[in-house]
């Protein structure tokens, strides 16, 4: 049992720490690059946001035919699922606690960008990162857990 909880542990943390990397490293930083396939986060995903107070519509209707922020984002997941697959056989356990960490973090950034009311009261640490004037900051969606950690969560109290 014990072994259980160690492996979902672990689990989250590693996720956490994942969609810190990938946000920072990949989403912007690549995402800085014109015509790079990331570029999407910024050019596409932020202005919007900025435009509209957290709205991104991209997020209303599930329409896979459509290539836009959502699709996106769905082939980077589905990509980060089979990336894992091969752990899965070697812990499950493991794998599966990152798989819903990955369908959570679907869940929730869908959410914050229909919803903006939530996402300041749910997910402000996201909802900050995108309104709160410093989008190289608060790179956690899920939990801010490696904000904290690595000194990247940085509030602002100026949205009140």
């Amino acid at each position: 049992m014990l072994n259980v909880i160690v492996q979902c542990v672990l689990g989250l943390l590693y996720a956490n720490v994942g969609e810190w990397l990938m946000h920072k490293y990949i989403l912007h930083a690549l995402g800085k690059k014109h015509g790079s396939f990331w570029a999407y986060h910024l050019y596409e995903h932020h202005a919007v946001c900025v435009r509209h107070r957290m709205l991104d519509s991209g997020y209303q209707k599930l329409n896979l035919t459509t290539w836009n922020t959502q699709s996106k984002d769905l082939v980077v997941l589905a990509g980060l699922v089979l990336f894992h697959v091969p752990l899965l056989l070697i812990s499950p356990v493991f794998t599966s606690t990152v798989y819903a960490s990955l369908a959570l973090y679907y869940y929730k950034h869908r959410k914050v960008h229909l919803d903006p009311v939530w996402a300041k009261r749910h997910l402000r640490w996201h909802y900050e990162h995108h309104l709160g004037g410093d989008s190289d900051a608060n790179w956690c969606v899920t939990w801010p857990w490696f904000d904290y950690l690595l000194g990247t969560r940085i509030k602002n109290n100026n949205l009140d």
